[in-house]
């Protein structure tokens, strides 16, 4: 295991499958691990994958989600297979796959600077196209409110991830207006995205498009009992979608056995939902909003995404702006309160 320091910040990095299964920033625990990763029974089952059976914190997946056209494990060898230890120091440690990626090359960059965790992953090489994803999940023991960066659709899958355990109703294609977002349920009712659905016990997943020329997107997650926030960052013209992946009980089945509760995955990336690679590559909902859903190979590609892990003020509800400039991020909320901590604003080019 890989250890990192900076000031109140700690971060482990698991070389085994590229995961960042422990992250603390003062008192706060802002990632979510789950509870078997220390069984036996689940860790010596050769039905699971590794991404599964260590799954925690966060990771690259390349592809996203199925990968039914070469047949290898879900979300990919970047998130099944060893890195090697390129360069590590006191605060920042440099990685590489040890297998490729469509004959590419996959280096990651991790760094933490106070409550900032950045990672940068760079692609070399390869051949045709390939759909990926950050896989970042958080817990909340009593749920949250969600904040966004503004986006123009959301959409839900055509197949649901648990049969019999979802709210949302499937195959939907919204519009955004302002910051409207809600999607239809199976009741028919409606449910607004910025609420987590603590109440319910489900296994659901949306797909969030981003704005028009959107350089940098963003979700701001307030935790209720965990009185933080958690921002996350992506670049969004690598990045045009983030998928939220809803865990809070609804698989009943091993290793999750109903005990996989208040989870939510902010995952940002390039990928048409988790309807799997071969559907990526085709034409769908996306690419006909001009969306892509795949990362074409050959030459470099550099992917970047940052987290920063922050108390909620209080009397706090919902972000309106987050911005980058002169060395800070800057948070806004909607009563006009600012909050501002150190940001390498040049990190997104």
């Amino acid at each position: 295991m890989i250890r990192l320091r900076h000031g109140d910040s700690a971060l482990s990095v698991d070389p085994g499958l590229g995961n960042l299964p422990d992250w603390q920033v003062g008192g706060r625990r802002p990632l979510h691990s789950a509870p078997w990763r220390e069984e036996v029974a689940v860790q010596s089952d050769p039905d699971l994958p590794l991404v599964n059976k260590r799954l925690a914190g966060d990771f690259l997946c390349m592809p996203f989600g199925q990968d039914d056209v070469a047949g290898g494990p879900i979300h990919g060898p970047t998130a099944n297979a060893p890195w090697e230890v390129i360069r590590q120091d006191v605060a920042e440690a440099h990685l590489r796959l040890s297998v490729h990626v469509r004959g590419a090359t996959v280096d990651k960059l991790v760094q933490i600077t106070g409550p900032v965790l950045y990672q940068t992953h760079r692609i070399v090489g390869g051949e045709g196209a390939v759909t990926f994803a950050h896989h970042p999940m958080i817990r909340m023991a009593e749920g949250g409110r969600l904040s966004y960066s503004p986006k123009r659709a959301v959409l839900t899958d055509p197949v649901p991830q648990y049969a019999g355990h979802t709210l949302w109703a499937l195959n939907q294609t919204r519009p955004v207006a302002g910051n409207d977002l809600r999607l239809d349920c199976e009741d028919g009712t409606e449910w607004d995205l910025h609420h987590y659905p603590a109440g319910h016990r489900v296994e659901d997943f949306c797909i969030l498009v981003e704005g028009r020329g959107a350089r940098i997107g963003w979700t701001v997650a307030m935790r209720n009992a965990e009185d933080d926030m958690l921002v996350v960052l992506k670049d969004a013209r690598l990045m045009p979608v983030t998928m939220l992946w809803v865990s809070n009980g609804g698989r009943d089945f091993s290793p999750w056995n109903g005990r996989h509760t208040g989870v939510l995955g902010i995952e940002d990336g390039c990928a048409c939902g988790a309807a799997g690679l071969a559907a990526a590559l085709a034409d769908n909902r996306l690419t006909a909003m001009g969306v892509p859903t795949v990362m074409p190979l050959g030459g470099a590609r550099t992917i970047r995404h940052a987290m920063v892990s922050l108390p909620r003020p209080p009397g706090w509800s919902e972000v309106a702006e987050v911005t980058l400039a002169r060395g800070r991020m800057t948070l806004t909320e909607i009563g006009g309160g600012q909050v501002s901590v150190p940001f390498d604003s040049g990190f997104f080019g």
